[in-house]
């Protein structure tokens, strides 16, 4: 790594966000953390991060803290990044997601910061493009997937006309420690966790056969922090995750067997989503080198671990759906 920088993890206290910035901390970087804790949790934040509680959409917040903290770089990971409710709650979709973005790209671009890294979806693909690479002409098929590339091409057209470095990631279907298994709508892993240690069967949209390349936190977290300072890595667009895809009924099936259950599964009505997704990374490769690839029964096991210390968690429902017709039956139950 290069010397000690100051930078911005914005959904610091998420998911991948806290594990980015834990790897940056560690490795001597000065970093700031802005969060306003709708997915993530205090106790996520690593310790030595300056925490700031505020919205990415909060202009005059963003400002200023760009203007105090002169940041180098900027790591944008907060996201709502529930696939598929997008459909459902468009209006806040892309203000958070798009419009958030852009916020944090116009404060990077007014303080002169070197380089913004990205993490968009591997959803900008839509379907029937296998294995995905970036070569593709993306073809996002939900709301979520729109916003991502949409501030991917805003991006693009902010480094030609400011000359703003851009590493662009897109990550998917992500799983670990640290993940919110609270949450209904994302992360099937972790509803899948989190049912099992409530004594609830493990809802599958369909008949279970979608297949996704789930990949371990502790695999993609890594490359996202290097993408910061990477030469190689200026102003390109990267998959991230696992080489291999596997089912969703085969996934739920390994949960069941690393938490010593039978499988007890409750399928419910097909969903509007795409059946398959899996990228090729050779791209990856070819820039950051060789990576971890941990098998996902072990990915599944450390995860478990982590899950059943922190105990089973309430289901919490998003709380402002904008358009209920077509709602799956589960998640309407939820708004009750």
């Amino acid at each position: 790594m290069v010397d000690s920088q100051k930078i911005l993890v914005t959904g610091g206290a998420g998911f991948i966000g806290s594990h980015v910035a834990g790897n940056l901390t560690e490795h001597g970087h000065e970093v700031t953390v802005l969060d306003d804790l709708s997915g993530g949790s205090l106790e996520n934040v690593p310790a030595g991060c300056e925490f700031i509680k505020g919205d990415i959409t909060d202009s005059k917040l963003v400002d200023h803290l760009f203007e105090s903290h002169k940041f180098d770089l900027v790591y944008h990971l907060a996201a709502y990044a529930a696939e598929g409710l997008s459909h459902f709650i468009r209006r806040f979709n892309y203000t958070n997601n798009l419009i958030g973005s852009v916020t944090l790209l116009n404060a990077a671009i007014r303080q002169k910061t070197s380089r913004f890294v990205f993490t968009s979806s591997t959803a900008v693909y839509g379907t029937g493009q296998l294995p995905m690479t970036e070569d593709m002409v993306p073809r996002p098929e939900d709301p979520y997937g729109i916003a991502k590339r949409a501030f991917e091409l805003d991006l693009q057209a902010a480094a030609e006309m400011f000359g703003i470095e851009y590493v662009i990631f897109r990550p998917h279907n992500v799983y670990g420690e640290g993940q919110n298994i609270g949450d209904p709508y994302r992360n099937v892993v972790g509803i899948f966790m989190n049912r099992i240690m409530r004594r609830e069967p493990m809802p599958i949209f369909g008949d279970g056969k979608q297949t996704r390349a789930f990949s371990y936190i502790g695999d993609v977290a890594p490359t996202i922090t290097q993408g910061g300072f990477e030469a190689k890595a200026k102003n390109r667009i990267f998959d991230v995750g696992a080489d291999e895809p596997v089912s969703v009924i085969d996934l739920a099936h390994m949960v069941a067997e690393i938490f010593e259950v039978k499988p007890n599964i409750v399928y419910l009505a097909p969903r509007n989503e795409v059946m398959h997704a899996f990228s090729e990374h050779s791209a990856l490769r070819k820039v950051f080198g060789a990576r971890e690839n941990t098998p996902i029964l072990e990915g599944l096991r450390r995860m478990s671990l982590w899950a059943r210390a922190k105990g089973q968690h309430t289901p919490t429902p998003f709380t402002n759906i904008e358009i209920v017709e077509n709602l799956p039956e589960n998640w309407r139950r939820l708004m009750q």
